[in-house]
């Protein structure tokens, strides 16, 4: 069975927003159907604000990357959280 791999960009919810302890937050939500691909990295917004980029390898199945989204969704921390790229591997 092929996988896909989705990166999701996951926005603070304040500026201050300590961002290893998102980053923190974010492996232990994470469910079984999806797995962390490499380092969850931070990219610059604006005025100092910055998104976590997170690359998620899940099963290429019906509603696949929903159970991801569903779970990042539950932090608090987060304002938003986007898929911004999705490709078959």
């Amino acid at each position: 069975m092929s996988g896909v791999a989705a990166t999701i960009k996951v926005m603070p919810a304040e500026a201050d927003t300590d961002l290893n302890m998102l980053k923190e937050k974010i492996k232990e939500v994470m469910p079984a159907c999806g797995k962390i691909n490499g380092e969850i990295r931070e990219e610059p917004i604006a005025f100092g604000l910055k998104a976590l980029m997170v690359t998620v390898i899940v099963k290429d199945d019906e509603g696949g990357i929903e159970p991801v989204e569903d779970a990042l969704n539950t932090i608090p921390e987060a304002e938003s959280v986007s898929v911004v790229n999705l490709d078959r591997i």
